[in-house]
């Protein structure tokens, strides 16, 4: 093939020269060798053949977000097949696209219906791909109908399959990234990292496939946040967005845009976070929860509330939903609104019993915690935040690690435990310096400067909310800083003024300045 002009090549070999154009990144070559190949194939009046290459056409198509001449080119394959009275694989072929549009738009039900039917079509003409995309559909559509288990055992059965020979690249890579998605929507991190690392291999073993190795990058990058790699995590993301510069699939960049801003974020690196934050949305990602979190990180609390608020208010599934919680009950309880915070926790955990992750399940006992925590539930809290602790060392994640072995400090505190606290706050910075976390660092610094003297007898808490006063911070920005509500520290004020016997803040605030407490 190697110097021939297409136009004289059968239609045999248009059609490969136009798959490896595909799974070279020359989308647009890809489709016109493959219509070349189509007519070619119908002049010859081979009905079949023309039918299985107007699928593969309006396959890539469907991809590029082309859904109209997507459309027209599955509407061409199934008219032929009608007019032709033809009884073979490609019905099988035409129920993909059918279904994958109802699975997109939420009618799971739906989808799984017509992914069974080609199911039962690919079992009357063995067709490995046939067979491995129906399969694949029925798996996806289990997991959004709530049915995970049975969900993720059809998708590893059709991990397991696609290692044969049989399937063609284009399919292998689909499943893999689908699949990997799913098991990023359900938060089964383990999973996620067995197959994250089998695309790696099979990605390395061909150089020189472009479709799925951008995406490949930005699930790594992910998985290596998660797992405390943040630098290594920095060059796979950057990677994935050099890779996918040029590329059809815009939501794939903006994914690679919105990993780069979360680990700016998390390094204290905020201007960087904003731009990346910036490029995400233009690349059709969300930009939430993260830049929320930049804002209340930034000390801009009303920015990050009403954002949080508008982001959970629009979405409406349980993935978009699960993803939004953890950062909308972080802020409300910034805010001091406890009830927004506690709502939201009690739909987290609800969410986590349904699923039976153990990364959400630890997310879910740590909101609890920290809900517990702010309503001055110290005993309780500390049950909790321990049990989410124990779930991340488990599946090795270090960031939340120290982020729930500082709230176990504070109820530590807040019961009298000063030893428990104090080396759980030391356990935490070594996290976080390892990391690089320099926000939390910065506010771990802050929790830890005071510690609890026998003067005025004041509990370590009341210490802290004193030197905050001293500085002449709002109730607002002290229960910000703590994470508590604002009434909590009206109530530890009121606790400070009456064990100082002062009347005005002025007053305790000498008290500060006298004992040295600030």
């Amino acid at each position: 093939m190697t110097g021939k002009d297409p136009a004289s090549l059968p239609a045999e070999d248009l059609i490969r020269l136009g798959m490896s154009a595909y799974l070279t990144g020359k989308d647009t070559e890809s489709v016109e060798v493959l219509a070349r190949a189509h007519h070619d194939l119908l002049a010859r009046g081979e009905i079949t053949h023309a039918v299985r290459c107007s699928f593969w056409i309006g396959f890539q198509l469907m991809g590029k977000g082309d859904v109209a001449q997507a459309g027209g080119w599955f509407a061409r394959a199934g008219r032929l097949l009608e007019e032709n009275q033809i009884d073979s694989a490609e019905q099988g072929y035409l129920l993909i696209p059918v279904a994958v549009g109802k699975l997109y738009g939420g009618d799971f039900p739906g989808a799984l219906e017509d992914f069974l039917r080609a199911g039962e079509i690919a079992a009357r003409f063995p067709e490995p791909d046939l067979i491995t995309f129906a399969k694949l559909g029925q798996g996806q559509a289990y997991v959004g109908m709530g049915e995970t288990a049975l969900g993720m055992a059809l998708l590893d059965e059709v991990m397991v399959g696609v290692t044969s020979d049989d399937v063609s690249a284009i399919v292998v890579g689909l499943v893999y990234c689908s699949v990997i998605s799913a098991c990023h929507e359900v938060f089964d991190i383990r999973r996620a990292h067995e197959w994250t690392e089998a695309l790696t291999r099979w990605c390395a073993a061909q150089p020189d496939l472009v479709p799925y190795r951008g995406q490949c990058l930005v699930y790594r990058a992910q998985l290596m946040q998660l797992k405390g790699s943040w630098a290594e995590a920095m060059n796979e993301a950057k990677l994935a967005h050099d890779q996918l510069a040029g590329a059809p699939d815009q939501m794939a960049i903006g994914m690679a845009f919105y990993e780069l801003a979360e680990l700016h974020r998390l390094r204290g690196e905020f201007a960087q976070a904003e731009e990346a934050y910036r490029e995400s949305t233009q690349w059709g990602n969300p930009p939430q929860p993260g830049l929320s979190r930049l804002r209340l990180a930034q000390g801009r609390l009303d920015a990050a509330e009403g954002a949080i608020r508008v982001a959970l208010d629009e979405a409406q599934d349980v993935v978009n939903r699960t993803r939004l919680l953890p950062a909308f009950i972080e802020i409300t309880l910034a805010a001091g609104d406890l009830a927004s915070a506690k709502s939201a926790s009690q739909e987290l955990s609800e969410i986590a019993a349904r699923f039976g992750a153990p990364l959400l399940n630890a997310t879910a006992d740590f909101a609890n915690g920290s809900l517990l925590l702010a309503e001055g539930e110290g005993r309780a809290a500390l049950t909790a935040l321990r049990k989410a602790c124990k779930t991340w060392q488990e599946l090795e994640v270090p960031y939340e690690d120290a982020r729930t072995r500082v709230l176990i400090a504070l109820a530590c505190r807040e019961l009298g435990d000063i030893d428990t606290e104090i080396m759980e706050l030391e356990a935490a910075r070594r996290l976080f310096t390892r990391l690089g976390a320099a926000p939390d660092l910065a506010r771990l610094e802050r929790l830890a400067a005071v510690e609890p003297p026998a003067a005025g007898g004041l509990t370590g808490r009341e210490v802290q909310v004193l030197a905050l006063v001293a500085t002449g911070k709002t109730n607002r920005e002290i229960a910000a800083d703590l994470v508590i509500s604002e009434k909590t520290v009206a109530r530890h004020l009121s606790n400070i003024f009456t064990k100082l016997d002062v009347s005005s803040r002025s007053a305790a605030t000498a008290y500060a300045y006298e004992h040295h407490l600030v």
